[in-house]
């Protein structure tokens, strides 16, 4: 192959005119380069969440879910807008280090948000008036706050607040868009501080409200557990199932079965528990009234210091959701109890009825029939069978019916949903009860309550 000299000569020239520009366009490159890129370093280091330490991961998310609830009592209507307490506004920080290949340790710290929390809406206001400080507008609350170690082979132990094993043991048998908008307990925290009425007039003195008439200690749904300072154990998943159990302060404790799977076109999620404890709680004064906090709040009496001794509570229910997966058709359905029992023998006038049943069945379909997200339409009917709420009723017998629209938007992680709410039932008191300002002697049919209720959730 011949080059021609022309060429030679040429090329020549350009690559001796590179070679002496090129040390001062680096020079220039690299210190403009350097600078820009210490300054960007500077800005990213000052906006960015730190941690203590390169072993231990560090992960931020959680959740916004605020909502409208238009509202009527027979009597009175309004709208209010606030947080929505069935799945409370959150953030959370976990932490986790491997230990060996199989061992791993961390932490979880959870905190609630909360501006007016739709648990205490009432007919005079949107704005709390619980003595209770988690209960109150504007708060922070630690929600939960523990230490884990855990192996896939031998499973987990968690120290610290933390939900007990049946804690939302029937909410949690529910995998569907529903879950974390209307779940086992959200019929009754919709309702919850409203007070009752019945021919348009309040019931009581001070008027008793729709958590006065239901009973189980965690947002009156018997058979669901709360958070408590616990010691609980996970297994590790063998063929679907997975067992739980806890044990906490002043003798509470309770054991949990989960069975998880897919079985042929159907998937399957099935909960079972039961818990027990001989902790009435702590009675706290306070303005505009006393609270309970910690134990079970299932009281035999009207304080949990005449509910002792020989106190116990117990509680425990099952509940189950299958859906199609081709058509997306699914039931979510449960039952729960609880009994409440003492060795005090004054407390007998006020706990008539020990027991406290409620069942449920939600139908509905969720599919996606948009590229949005999926689509889930639903109807329940829940029904209480409520004991003694002491000094205040005997029992009460409770109906409600819901329906309802949610759709999921995958691009936003957002949660958008509807729901119609109709409650309404008979409550029952006695001489007792009368002279305490509770329920009037013998039957009192409540006036229906009808509530719509429009939100989003939107997670991080």
């Amino acid at each position: 192959m011949r080059i021609s000299r022309a060429f030679v000569s040429g090329f020549g020239g350009i690559a001796a005119t590179l070679i002496l520009i090129s040390p001062a366009a680096a020079a220039d490159l690299g210190g403009n380069c350097c600078a820009d890129l210490e300054e960007r370093i500077a800005e990213l280091e000052a906006t960015t969440a730190r941690k203590g330490n390169r072993k231990v991961s560090l992960t931020v998310s959680g959740w916004v879910n605020e909502n409208l609830i238009v509202w009527d009592d027979g009597t009175e209507h309004n709208a209010y807008v606030g947080t929505n307490s069935v799945e409370q506004s959150r953030f959370r920080f976990v932490g986790e280090a491997k230990i060996t290949s199989d061992v791993s340790a961390g932490y979880l710290l959870e905190i609630g948000v909360q501006g007016h929390p739709s648990n205490q809406w009432n007919q005079n206001s949107p704005s709390s008036s619980s003595s209770n400080p988690n209960n109150q507008d504007n708060q922070l609350l630690v929600r939960k706050s523990y230490w884990y170690v855990k192996s896939k082979e031998w499973g987990q132990v968690a120290v610290g607040q933390n939900g007990t094993a049946t804690y939302h043991l029937l909410d949690d048998a529910d995998f569907t868009l529903t879950r974390n908008v209307n779940d086992a307990e959200g019929a009754a925290i919709y309702l919850s501080q409203f007070q009752l009425r019945a021919n348009g007039l309040p019931i009581g003195s001070p008027a008793l409200r729709w958590t006065d008439a239901l009973r189980g200690f965690n947002n009156s749904t018997p058979g669901d557990s709360g958070r408590r300072n616990v010691v609980r154990y996970d297994s590790p998943i063998y063929e679907g199932f997975s067992a739980a159990a806890a044990w906490g302060e002043a003798t509470l404790w309770d054991v949990a079965l989960q069975y998880k799977n897919d079985i042929g076109d159907f998937s399957v999620l099935a909960r079972g528990g039961y818990g027990q404890s001989n902790n009435p709680g702590t009675q706290f004064s306070g303005t505009p009234s006393t609270y309970v906090a910690g134990g079970t709040a299932c009281i035999s009496s009207s304080t949990t210091t005449a509910s002792l001794p020989n106190f116990r509570c117990d509680w425990g229910g099952a509940a189950a959701t299958i859906m199609h997966k081709p058509t997306g058709l699914f039931v979510f359905g449960g039952w729960g109890t609880q009994h409440i029992a003492t060795g005090n023998t004054t407390t007998e006038p006020q706990l008539i009825e020990p027991v406290s049943n409620v069942w449920f069945i939600q139908p509905g379909i969720e599919y996606k029939w948009i590229s949005l997200g999926k689509t889930n339409i639903f109807g329940e009917y829940r029904h209480d069978d409520a004991g003694s709420n002491p000094g205040k009723t005997v029992s009460s017998s409770i109906n409600f019916w819901q329906g309802g629209i949610i759709q999921y938007i995958d691009a936003a992680e957002m949660t958008l949903y509807a729901v119609y709410e109709h409650a309404d039932g008979d409550m029952f008191g006695n001489s007792v009860t009368a002279t305490g300002g509770g329920a009037p002697v013998g039957k009192t049919s409540l006036d229906a309550f009808q509530a719509g209720i429009f939100g989003a959730k939107i997670n991080f």
